[in-house]
Parts: C-alpha cells; structure tokens; sequence
C-alpha cells in the first residue's frame, strides 16, 4: 500500500492504482517492479505537508492494489482504462504508478481531457516502434492520434527520431526543451496556457536527468532538475483530472522511486489544496 492511502475505496477522493506492465521496454526492463517500488521507497516521507498545511492521510487516497497485465498489450490497456475508468465515475482522482510509459494511453483513455503535459525525455511520437504501434515510445502520438487530445506539451524531451520531431513541428503539440524549462514555468499561467481544457499530467522519470533518477529504462543525459518537475506538478496539478509517474525500475538504489513517490504527493497534495478534494477522507 502506498503510505497513508488508508481511507476505503467508496469513500476516497483519490486512488492510487498500479499498472506494472513491462511489455516494450527497449533497452532496461524492469519496469514491472516500478509500483511496489515507489510505495516501498514512499515509506520514509513525513505524512505532514507544511507548504499546503495538509497531512497525506487526510486527503483521501486510497491504494487500489495492481491491475496485473498479460502480453496482449491493447487488451491491457483497455482493461487498465476500465478500472480508472470508474475512478473517474465515482469523482475520484486517479493516480496511476507505471510500469512503461505506455500505461498512460489508458489514463488518458479514461479521463479524456484536452490537453496531455508530460515530463519526458523523449518525444514519445512514433508511428510505430520496431512495427509495433503499441510500444512506449509511441504512447503521446496514440494519445494524439487515436484518443483525441487536441495538444501535447512535452516538457524536458532532448531526444527523437527526424520523423518525431517533424511530428513535434505540428500545431498540436509544444516541446519545451530542459534548457528552457526553468524560464517557461516561471512564466507559465495555467489560465492562459489550458483556459477551460481540461487536462492530463504525466511524468516519465526519464524526463529528470539521470543523475537523479538513474532507475529508468533508456536514460538520457542533460536532463531537467527535480525542482522543475516538482514545480510542474504542483502548477499543473489543479487543472488535472489525472495523473501518473512511470518507467521506474529496479536498478538503481531507489532514486527514481524516492522522487516518483514524492511527486505523486506533489501532485495530491496541490490538487487537493486548490479544490478541497479529501479533506474529510481518511485519518487525520
């Protein structure tokens, strides 16, 4: 269970939900023990927030367990969508703990909103991968394409194909590169940036630098600070109807997990600090 998600699922105003699929990754497996990871390295956080004077356990989160995959990737996901699917009709949160980048087609799927922004270090815009349509590294373009999100903004990406970023040079989608990271969230006003849109926050680990988070699959150097991600969240996070933090693995000494968890607090925590969602739920 991810630490101080303790109120019951009828009652909750966010749930946490695992999705450890580790189906495409192409260069470090491991991604299937990224959600008990992040509960486990969870474990050490204080449950108060001074910033948002909020305590963890009162905001209602409750740990839903893992959606176990199998190898039919789409079928998966159509599933995985279901289960977050009635998180969203019972007006809670959901909060997805990946397993590959690829899960996010399914919250995505399930909140159906406007706008999807990601911290990611890659573009994550091919067509297909090795003639897979499904792998990770196409899951923004499916969301584009096949879900119907009107705009991507693509946080910290530093990487991709000639034909991705001939996709990134379209209309629909913004590429705020990890150089300008700092400048653009300083100047960011979700008002003007999504007006009424409703919205998708995402977070690859890969996205930070991997000096911070080297328990990811395909680490790319040069990459965005944990503050800039963590401003980010916390910008986003009121906007968002969901939210996930993917591609953590084994293979570090819990770096990646340690600043998934915490981000997944950023995000609770915002969240509910602008609406007064699960301020009644749980223990306080």
């Amino acid at each position: 269970m991810f630490p101080g998600a303790t109120t019951d699922r009828e009652a909750a105003s966010y749930v946490v939900v695992g999705a450890p699929l580790d189906a495409t990754t192409t260069f470090q497996p491991g991604t299937r023990f990224g959600p008990d990871r992040v509960r486990r390295f969870a474990e050490t956080y204080d449950d108060y927030d001074r910033r948002t004077d909020s305590r963890f356990s009162a905001l209602g989160v409750c740990d839903a367990g893992d959606v176990r995959p199998w190898d039919d990737v789409p079928a998966y996901l159509d599933h995985l969508a279901a289960e977050l699917r009635s998180v969203v009709y019972d007006d809670a949160t959901p909060l997805l703990l990946g397993g590959e980048h690829t899960v996010t087609y399914a919250g995505v799927d399930a909140v159906d909103p406007d706008v999807l922004v990601v911290a990611d270090a890659h573009l994550d815009l091919r067509e297909a991968y090795d003639g897979n349509p499904w792998n990770h590294a196409c899951v923004t373009r499916r969301c584009l394409d096949d879900l119907g999100v009107d705009r991507a903004v693509i946080v910290g990406a530093r990487t991709g194909s000639e034909a991705e970023w001939d996709r990134a040079a379209e209309a629909d989608v913004e590429v705020v590169a990890p150089e300008d990271a700092r400048g653009w969230l300083d100047a960011l006003d979700v008002e003007d940036e999504f007006g009424e849109d409703a919205v998708y926050c995402s977070v690859d680990v890969d996205g930070l630098d991997p000096a911070y988070a080297p328990g990811t699959g395909t680490m790319e150097p040069f990459g965005l600070e944990p503050r800039e991600v963590r401003d980010l969240v916390r910008a986003v996070a009121p906007r968002a109807d969901g939210f996930d933090v993917v591609e953590v693995n084994d293979r570090d000494d819990g770096q990646a997990a340690a600043v998934a968890g915490k981000l997944l607090r950023e995000f609770a925590h915002s969240h509910a600090d602008a609406t007064d969602d699960g301020r009644t739920g749980g223990s306080e």
